[in-house]
């Protein structure tokens, strides 16, 4: 297939934080030194920001560091953080308070500020544009372009192919974007960053990435629930009622709304457990509930967050190019926070790649960037809370909350031992067969919801007629072994009612309702055969968050 190619000096995958971050340091490098240089970012969304979902909690150390000026520049953090609550739920009726002193330092706030990270991406966007970076939003990149083991750029995914596979009369072959270096900065389980890190054998020397998916809903409450710059972050029930780790947060914005979610770690054993529907029950605790009362719900989202900690951080490098931010799985987790080690990552990698560009692009293998990457502060603050993830993992969220106490409050990270995970996220489940069946009530349509009528407040679309972008390796699998051993869990699991087991009489199909997906990679992640691919639809294709 003859395709349309242009040539870039960088072209970065994914206009989320690292993405933009390492465009603009880029254009800052070159800028100083009056050089040109081209930097091209591909974004699979309609608009940039359309499929960006965070809490968020934002700490602004690397935005500092990027724009010094960034209040004039009209960045839109315009809620600092004033309160900060941490939650242990007891039972569905009863919460305590931790005292501020208990908590691991690194769940305090001061200093930053509650954002929508779509809109700062979108801000981000701005800077980059006035600073001479070209911007494809609505095109995805589908595959690496690999010449002689070294990436040389990217080829977008064709538009206009039918559901059959066949060419429409609209049909478009994606073009070749090619470039001296390739970033890839996807955001978690990272489609093509997934391909590579196979491709280049990178998790070799790498604990397996460990995920949790995090729902979230963004709503509009009444005047009296507002407290503008609350934090509230909170763990145990429900998910501890299930054996299951993971977390709570509800953020006061500005303008009378307030976030609400649930993070649960994917590697939980109960095959009949539906993050989604504990993320229902959880709105009825009281003490989330006195704060949505009345108010109205405006958007819905998910997403998965990569939360294994440097003991799961792959190599970075790789001969062409870089993965950043969470396709690599720089979330700080002790921190619940990612932007800023994302947004730091990409800057890393645009003073590696530059100085390449000022050597007129020789070097022939993987260029530096891992160990510039140990030498900043990111790599020192991963190390020093690496211990929280399988502090959780261990012991759950109350006594493992207790030892991070010890570890970060007491010795600032510093005991001498580093924990490990090799239990990878997909093989926790237990069968079916030993374990309880769990009963979810009915959402009241107040404070809990349906997928369906979730979904439609997430503006997700998706062109009907194109080919499933959900990709089966064994089709046999949902209704033969994962449906006899683990009752088929992608029916729960996914947030947006993708999968469904279809009884046509003594017959069981599985059914994939791909329209409705909001990309969240949850069964790329949690399958259990690992017989789910996720690659990206058709370009503009997914949710179109707004505020989130």
């Amino acid at each position: 297939m003859e395709r349309d190619s242009m040539t870039f000096d960088v072209v970065i995958v994914g206009a989320g934080p690292a993405g933009l971050s390492a465009a603009i340091k880029l254009k800052q490098l070159a800028q100083q030194d009056e050089r040109e240089l081209s930097v091209c970012v591909l974004e699979k969304g309609s608009e940039v920001g359309a499929h960006i979902l965070s809490g968020a909690v934002f700490e602004p150390r690397a935005l500092n560091e990027l724009f010094p000026d960034w209040a004039d520049r009209g960045a839109p953090l315009d809620t600092p953080v004033q309160a900060d609550d941490i939650l242990y739920f007891t039972s569905a009726t009863s919460a305590i308070k931790v005292p501020g002193l208990l908590a691991p330092k690194t769940m305090h706030n001061d200093g930053n500020y509650i954002i929508s990270l779509g809109n700062l991406c979108r801000w981000l966007a701005e800077q980059a544009e006035a600073l001479g970076v070209e911007i494809f939003p609505g095109f995805a990149a589908q595959q690496p372009i690999i010449e002689d083991g070294r990436v040389a750029g990217v080829i977008t995914g064709d538009m206009g192919v039918g559901r059959d596979g066949e060419a429409k009369d609209s049909f478009m072959p994606g073009m070749e974007l090619r470039a001296n270096v390739t970033l890839f900065a996807e955001g978690a389980r990272g489609h093509i960053g997934k391909q590579l890190i196979r491709q280049f054998n990178l998790d070799k020397d790498s604990d397996p990435q460990h995920y949790g998916i995090g729902i979230k809903e963004l709503w509009d409450i009444p005047e009296a629930q507002r407290e503008p710059g609350k934090v509230v972050h909170g763990t145990g029930w429900p998910l501890a009622e299930h054996g299951a780790t993971g977390g709570a947060f509800l953020y006061h914005l500005q303008n009378g709304q307030v976030v609400v979610g649930l993070i649960t770690d994917l590697s939980y054993t109960n095959p009949y457990l539906s993050p989604f529907e504990e993320f229902q029950r959880l709105k009825h605790h009281p003490a989330i509930a006195k704060v949505l009362q009345g108010g109205t719900r405006v958007s819905y989202g998910a997403r998965a967050i990569a939360k294994g900690g440097i003991q799961s951080l792959p190599k970075m490098a790789f001969p062409g190019g870089l993965l950043m931010g969470c396709d690599a799985g720089t979330l700080n987790f002790a921190k619940i926070k990612g932007s800023h080690t994302a947004m730091k990552s990409g800057m890393v990698a645009a003073e590696v790649v530059y100085a390449e560009a000022k050597k007129d692009w020789a070097t022939p293998g993987a260029l530096p960037y891992d160990q510039a990457f140990v030498e900043s502060w990111v790599w020192t603050e991963l190390h020093q809370q690496r211990n929280f993830g399988p502090a959780m993992h261990k012991f759950g969220n109350l006594i493992g909350g207790a030892y991070a106490f010890v570890d970060l409050n007491l010795f600032n990270g510093k005991l001498p031992w580093t924990w490990r995970n090799k239990d990878a996220d997909h093989a926790t489940l237990k069968s079916a067969r030993t374990q309880p069946k769990i009963e979810y009530p009915k959402p009241d349509n107040v404070l809990s919801f349906d997928r369906l009528s979730s979904v439609f407040v997430s503006n997700t679309n998706h062109e009907e007629d194109q080919p499933v972008h959900l990709q089966l390796a064994d089709i046999t699998i949902p209704t033969g072994s994962n449906w006899e051993e683990f009752a088929e869990p992608a029916q729960r699991y996914c947030p947006a009612g993708v999968y469904e087991i279809v009884t046509e009489g003594d017959q069981r199909r599985f059914q994939i309702n791909a329209q409705n997906c909001v990309h969240c990679k949850t069964c790329d992640i949690k399958d259990p055969a690992q017989n789910i691919t996720w690659v990206a639809p058709e370009g503009g294709g997914g949710p179109n968050y707004p505020n989130m």
